[in-house]
């Protein structure tokens, strides 16, 4: 089995500890909006569309016009479509974190570089990433997710496994971090001495290592020590 784990040239693996970690996180934060959240009909995958629309948005489609691809943002809408994937399937595996990560993990090993969809079969790992980004909308359209096509949309976003993981960590705890101190309620204060907490999780993230044992509660702390009391 160790043998299938070792990273192979160009290829996003992620770990079964960073795996672990956050879907972890995102059913504490889930559980945060709603403890039921699992039965309560979220539309997930249609989150990840729109994201998915927006994340064309920012890498630009339209020939009649001068357009240049904005590659943090791509990989922010990216971030954001992963939490909502994630939702998507520890709903499919009943909550369990542990059987998720497991089939997460076999998904990492298949490394699938094709699907089928509407009939028709798509070779996403010799398509370019604005057809990629087209497909995976099409596929949350139809309400599903293709954990492959995804990472292949990551590197092409010029993101590494490290990477996903670390801005995943940071905005999934800068949302928990909000919510303790309230934002659903209308107090939180989003900019701190000039500038808003976004521009301090990059700080705070940039001071950290990602691979620490406790990665996630040092930037929570680190946000906490910035916070105005």
């Amino acid at each position: 089995m160790q043998q299938h784990r070792k990273k192979k040239k160009g290829m996003c693996m992620l770990t079964k500890a960073q795996l672990n970690t956050m879907l972890t996180l995102q059913d504490n934060m889930n559980k945060k909006v709603n403890p039921d959240w699992i039965n309560a009909g979220y539309g997930y995958l249609r989150a990840a569309m729109v994201e998915s629309v927006e994340a064309i948005e920012h890498h630009g489609w339209k020939w009649w016009k001068a357009q240049h691809k904005d590659l943090p943002q791509l990989q922010m809408e990216c971030v954001d479509i992963w939490h909502f994937a994630l939702s998507h399937l520890l709903i499919a595996h009943n909550g369990e974190v542990a059987a998720t990560t497991v089939a997460l993990e076999n998904e990492l090993i298949a490394n699938h570089q094709s699907l089928t969809f509407d009939g028709e079969d798509y070779i996403f790992g010799q398509s370019d990433l604005l057809a990629n980004l087209e497909l995976m909308a099409g596929l949350a359209a139809a309400k599903r997710f293709d954990v492959s096509l995804f990472l292949r949309i990551i590197e092409q976003c010029e993101m590494s496994s490290d990477e996903l993981f670390r801005q995943y960590v940071g905005k999934n705890i800068l949302n928990f971090f909000r919510q303790d101190h309230g934002y659903k309620e209308g107090i939180y204060i989003k900019e701190w001495h000039g500038r808003e907490d976004n521009e301090h999780l990059v700080e705070v993230l940039n001071a950290l290592d990602a691979n620490a044992d406790g990665y996630a509660d040092m930037v929570y702390q680190g946000l906490l020590e910035r916070y105005p009391s």
